[in-house]
């Protein structure tokens, strides 16, 4: 797992894991092929001049144009199915009536453990390269801000002699940074495709809305390790799925928490120029005058090799971290409460089934894998762990229903000092909780307008 934030994959990176779907050079050395771009410029030739004669870029140069944002989601998509392809299988029919059943007979079980009522309008069994299709808008509101934000910084803390030396790729540099996040994203959804075992595995909501979903392929791949019948995994998988989209769908602000905070970390990406400087300073007395010089690609690699390229992680960026961390924390337990709940006497296999799903998480989910591709965040499964210990807490204390309200507003819900002391939190909760969540809500509703004369 990668521990360089999203975007500042290197051309250097010899990772084989890390260039999947990207192409360029198979040796490692210059997987975008930047060192031929640099000495091209170089030489004089134009952009499009030079893009045309490589063999990576003549084929991509129609991508290279991509004017839809930040990530060249067209390359994302196409780097993902190209993983899928050798191992792809579609859903049959007895697949999709099977998946239907499931969700059906899940959402007849937690509504009598929830008031929350079924967020699931339709069901669907999706292949692992529908699951790429029908999820990218979800990553697109998700991923751009960040992408943008990356490109922005990075251009901007360039100083001032790079920037020259650097001559005509000044302009391209939105359109290869579109080109290399879209080949980043497009590795690291193949992968996720591979084992994402419904629509909310890694903790958002990637459907459309109503849309419960499992992934049949990989399901099976999951059971067949496991002593239990499948239609008991698939069932059990169905209601961790159902039971996130009652969440989702019955919390409405919840999605946009869930994004703010990633986004809220990308505002406050900078890079230090004055590192930069530091950095080209010490590269040009290692090497002379010479040190930077755009035609020599192995110049460029060591600047971009140095680090001195990487954003530094901002107070306002930890917090930011911390939030989001807390919320999918506070999903993921209130799932294993609600699906354990529903289980306990109907399901013989899940206290197994529940201790894999923990297992999974601690050795670096979907979820984990997502986040720290995105923003280096790595979910700790004591946060998890802690969150499902105060919902279970609340229900044995309070009941379902006072469990449940705490969702209905962001400042009810436990802060990650709260999950320090899971239990303290829940005997501050019960009578009070009404009159918490009136004096929060008071000020949401416009005052009445006094009666003209």
């Amino acid at each position: 797992m990668s521990d360089v934030p999203f975007g500042f994959g290197l051309p250097g990176d010899r990772d084989p894991d890390r260039r999947e779907g990207g192409g360029g050079d198979p040796a490692g050395g210059d997987p975008f092929g930047l060192g031929a771009l640099f000495g091209g410029m170089a030489g004089g030739g134009s952009p499009e001049d030079v893009l045309g004669k490589m063999p990576l870029f003549a084929e991509l140069q129609r991508l290279m144009n991509w004017s839809g944002g930040p990530v060249n989601w067209d390359l994302a998509k196409q780097g993902a199915i190209s993983q899928l392809a050798a191992g792809h299988q579609p859903s049959s029919d007895g697949e999709r009536t099977a998946v239907a059943e499931a969700l059906r007979l899940a959402d007849l079980w937690l509504d009598q453990v929830t008031e929350m009522p079924s967020g699931i309008d339709r069901t669907a069994a999706w292949s692992r390269v529908e699951w790429v299709e029908q999820t990218l808008p979800a990553w697109g509101a998700l991923i751009d801000p960040l992408a943008e934000k990356v490109v922005a910084a990075m251009t901007s803390a360039l100083p001032q002699e790079a920037a020259m030396s650097f001559g005509p790729i000044a302009g391209i540099m939105g359109r290869m940074g579109g080109v290399m996040f879209g080949a980043q994203v497009g590795s690291a959804l193949g992968k996720l495709a591979d084992e994402v075992l419904t629509s909310t595995d890694v903790g958002l909501p990637l459907a459309p809305a109503g849309t419960g979903v499992l992934v049949p392929q990989n399901v099976a791949a999951f059971a067949a390790g496991l002593d239990r019948p499948a239609d008991e995994v698939r069932l059990f998988l169905a209601l961790r799925e159902a039971a996130a989209q009652r969440l989702f769908a019955h919390v409405p602000w919840l999605r946009q928490q869930l994004q703010d905070a990633v986004h809220a970390y990308a505002r406050g990406i900078t890079i230090d120029r004055e590192a930069i400087e530091r950095g080209i300073s010490e590269a040009m007395s290692a090497g002379g005058m010479e040190g930077l010089d755009p035609s020599d690609p192995e110049s460029i690699q060591r600047l971009l090799g140095s680090g001195v390229l990487e954003p530094e992680e901002t107070p306002e960026q930890a917090m930011a971290l911390r939030r989001l961390e807390t919320l999918l924390a506070l999903v993921e337990g209130w799932i294993d409460t609600v699906v354990a709940a529903a289980a306990k006497d109907r399901l013989p296999g899940h206290s197994a089934l529940a201790e894999t799903m923990r297992r999974r998480r601690a050795s670096g989910g979907p979820a984990e894998q997502t986040f720290a591709t995105l923003v280096g965040l790595q979910l700790r499964p004591r946060r998890l762990r802690d969150a499902a210990t105060v919902w279970a807490a609340m229900t044995q204390q309070h009941g379902g229903a006072d469990r449940d309200r705490l969702w209905n507003h962001p400042d009810l819900l436990p802060t990650s000092d709260d999950l320090d002391e899971p239990m303290d939190f829940v005997a501050r909760q019960g009578q009070g909780l009404d009159a918490e969540l009136e004096a929060l809500t008071e000020g949401d509703t416009e005052p009445e307008k006094p009666e003209e004369d």
